[in-house]
């Protein structure tokens, strides 16, 4: 059997593809909808054919690829008949089995974290998908979309933790650079549910944690209800080559610090935010055109269409609106800053002052 975890950086999420190496058939664990053209390319490159994709659950953190997926490749979208979305083509309950060759995954229902979380578990039992459900060292809130702590301890200690001590498990999402863990591992080092601590201990630790609400929930949950179907259907999927970018689930073209730091001659980078904010604490990229938002429909004459152009704000939304006002002006090679110069400082890149 073939194995790849891959990674979406900007929410920390593990995409998980298995495939069988004879027949080339091949599942996708919780695919992220910015991630589908990395996630075709490595299917087509390995000359895969993608069966499903799988969901763990209905995620709040991101959205899935699914139905982009499921329109560029042909492939099914699978997950758990509690989840209340649309959209797809098989509903999963506990028991069932998904076949790719002559491999299968068995389907266990573990909610807790969300009532619709499944784990998927490889024939030989060797390798369990977990989710949100237990993480290394951890597991998901059960705070929000129908969670219950009490219902999770129940799943993880009767489920999860009943499969061999040696089973590997891969995680949903890791934010320390962990990969992976075992059973064996958890019941004993996880410290909310390892050792002797009881449902009891649990609950009252997973009802004082204490956090913040999910930044991107009352954007993700609505679009994974829908598999991750746009509003509008988007038709146009081909990724420009001038640059390494990612499509957002609104339809913009992102790129992201590391390559604009690499790359600044190769683009305009044009700059929407105020003047104070230009000249402020954030700074901006070397090079930048400064061209508030508000007056940039009526000064794009400045700016050369034969070359592309890189958007940036504070974090990231009003320069996405900048590419629009500027597709609309007819520049076809248009990307924006993913989380503008916030996300530029918080990596650490050069930035300037003055010169507006």
């Amino acid at each position: 059997m073939f194995l790849r975890q891959l990674y979406d950086l900007q929410t920390g999420t593990y995409t998980y593809l298995l495939a069988d190496k004879d027949s080339g058939e091949a599942v996708l664990i919780d695919p992220v909808y910015e991630q589908a053209m990395r996630d075709e390319a490595l299917l087509n490159e390995l000359g895969l054919k993608l069966l499903y994709t799988l969901e763990t659950h209905i995620h709040a953190d991101h959205i899935t690829s699914a139905w982009l997926l499921h329109k560029k490749m042909g492939s099914k979208i699978a997950l758990s008949s509690q989840a209340g979305a649309e959209g797809m083509h098989r509903l999963l309950a506990h028991g069932d089995k998904i076949k790719f060759g002559k491999h299968f995954l068995m389907v266990m229902s573990t909610p807790g974290h969300t009532k619709s979380c499944l784990t998927f578990v490889l024939e030989t039992k060797k390798i369990a998908f977990t989710g949100d459900c237990l993480l290394i060292r951890g597991c998901g809130r059960t705070d929000f979309q129908g969670g219950d702590a009490a219902q999770m301890y129940r799943s993880i200690q009767s489920h999860i933790f009943t499969l061999p001590e040696d089973c590997l498990l891969y995680p949903g999402h890791d934010y320390k650079g962990l990969t992976a863990t075992c059973v064996a591992e958890e019941k004993f080092f996880n410290p909310r549910l390892g050792g002797k601590l009881s449902e009891q201990d649990f609950v009252g630790f997973m009802d004082n944690l204490g956090l913040d609400h999910p930044k991107k929930i009352d954007i993700a949950v609505p679009g994974n209800l829908k598999c991750g179907r746009p509003d509008e259907d988007i038709n146009n999927f081909s990724q420009p080559a001038w640059a390494e970018l990612t499509l957002t689930f609104a339809g913009f073209w992102e790129v992201q610090p590391h390559w604009l730091a690499e790359n600044l001659d190769v683009a305009q980078i044009l700059d929407v935010r105020e003047k104070k904010e230009f000249n402020g604490k954030l700074g901006h990229v070397e090079g930048a055109i400064p061209i508030a938002l508000g007056y940039l429909e009526s000064r794009v004459d400045e700016l050369d269409k034969q070359r592309p152009i890189i958007t940036i704000c504070r974090a990231g939304g009003r320069s996405a609106q900048a590419t629009v006002i500027l597709h609309k002006a007819g520049f076809n090679d248009v990307a924006n800053l993913a989380g503008g110069m916030l996300n530029w400082n918080a990596q650490q890149y050069p930035i300037h002052f003055g010169d507006y």
